[in-house]
């Protein structure tokens, strides 16, 4: 258990930590209670609203989460976070405000959303390179764990609440919750000692930064690999917030506190999954990321032939556990993949292709939902993601003149030195 926590030693890192299991879960009763609002009370079960809504909320993360990654390279991160926190409290704010007044519509959450997304896009970037500040490169594949552990533990109570709010008073308590959570991580970032960060050389402005950028990561299979497979399977599988949805109302015909437990029980899998992933000490290999991606796709697919409720809460469990073991060794592979010097640029591009590709991802649920329903859609799902882990698995091992099995069962080598075992990188691929 000690080994599990061993980055909450560093002072820095609990402030952050403590910060962000408040804020996460604001943040999740609100994301709760907006895709509610949306769906049920705005459009009347209208599933392509829902997705395209969701959409405008991650789309400008395609347009400016690269340069997020320039900001987190060329500025201090905890300045920058300050100020993108304080943008989405007031964005959020702002939200409760017109629900409160009834003056709130599907055109005006729209935009609130998108400029939400544009504050966002900049500070996702920033907050992944600031954890190595916080925790040094050793401590990383620990944090970024445990940073996934405090992101579900809030989902366990956060949609659970939201479900009882929007049923008690209404949407609008979710949106006032969640805006002051954000005080509550600016307030952390201030308590930190400066001193105490291991800041990254700063890199000075000039011409050509984001192309050095992409090339940086195309040169880098142990960077692109992840970020193709996390794009991927994130744009086709990892769109829960509407699924759930439409499970919960088009499938099981049930009302919002039922909706909440399903991301709750979705929660717990994720938590136990983000703590698995926290005792392991070194870069997850290549071979881990195909199998915690096979799995996943599996289990999403074959969640849409459960016939129950019950059932298909109780398949959340192991569905949230892949799906954060995943998330999670891919976050790592790319943060301990890439040199002090490129760290933001390669973090935006992570995010960028993640979170980016959840607009095409959120339109193509939401019309899936309405043309096959909500059962179809997610063996749909589950079949894309295993078809896309297995076309990058393939490629890489055209590229590489290897068999695909090299991949993902490695032959065992005998007499390792301590340094090949310490090299976690492509070690368990051999390159003949």
């Amino acid at each position: 258990m000690k080994g599990m926590f061993r980055a909450l030693a560093v002072r820095n890192y609990r402030l952050y930590a403590a910060g962000q299991l408040v804020s996460n879960t604001g943040t999740w009763m609100a994301r709760v209670t907006q895709d509610w609002l949306v769906y049920h009370l705005l459009t009347h079960d209208n599933s392509f609203a829902l997705g395209a809504v969701t959409a405008l909320q991650f789309l400008p993360t395609l347009f400016f989460g690269m340069h997020g990654g320039l900001i987190a390279d060329r500025y201090p991160k905890r300045t920058v976070l300050v100020g993108t926190q304080s943008a989405m409290a007031a964005l959020t704010l702002a939200s409760g405000v017109l629900i409160a007044t009834h003056t709130i519509s599907l055109w005006s959450i729209s935009i609130i959303v998108f400029v939400f997304g544009v504050a966002s896009a900049l500070d996702l970037p920033v907050r992944q390179a600031f954890v190595v500040e916080m925790v040094g490169r050793d401590l990383v594949q620990n944090a970024v764990s445990l940073n996934s552990a405090t992101f579900n533990g809030a989902r366990l109570l956060g949609p659970a609440v939201a479900g009882i709010l929007i049923e008690a008073f209404g949407a609008a308590p979710a949106f006032f919750v969640n805006a002051a959570s954000y005080l509550v991580v600016i307030g952390a970032l201030l308590a930190m000692r400066a001193e105490e960060l291991r800041v990254a050389p700063r890199v000075a402005r000039r011409a050509g930064q984001l192309r050095e950028g992409f090339r940086y990561v195309a040169a880098h299979p142990e960077v692109l690999l992840p970020i193709a497979l996390i794009g991927l399977v994130g744009t086709f599988g990892l769109n829960f917030q509407i699924t759930n949805a439409l499970m919960a109302r088009g499938a099981f015909h049930r009302g919002a506190g039922a909706y909440g437990l399903l991301s709750t029980t979705q929660a717990v899998g994720a938590i136990l999954g983000a703590l698995l992933s926290a005792r392991r000490r070194r870069r997850p290999r290549l071979r881990l990321l195909f199998l915690l991606a096979g799995s996943f796709s599996v289990l999403e697919a074959a969640s849409g032939f459960l016939p129950s409720y019950p059932a298909f809460a109780a398949m959340l469990v192991p569905i949230g556990a892949a799906a954060i073991a995943f998330a999670t060794s891919c976050n790592s592979s790319v943060q301990l993949g890439a040199k002090p010097a490129m760290q933001g640029r390669a973090m935006a591009l992570y995010v960028t292709v993640f979170t980016g590709g959840a607009p095409v991802g959120a339109l193509l649920v939401g019309w899936l939902g309405g043309a096959v329903g909500p059962r179809m859609t997610l063996v749909i799902q589950g079949v894309l993601c295993l078809v896309s882990a297995a076309a990058i698995g393939f490629g890489y091992a055209h590229r590489r003149g290897l068999a695909l099995p090299a991949i993902v069962r490695p032959r065992r080598r005998r007499g390792l030195s301590q340094a090949e075992v310490a090299q976690p990188t492509l070690a368990d691929v051999s390159t003949r």
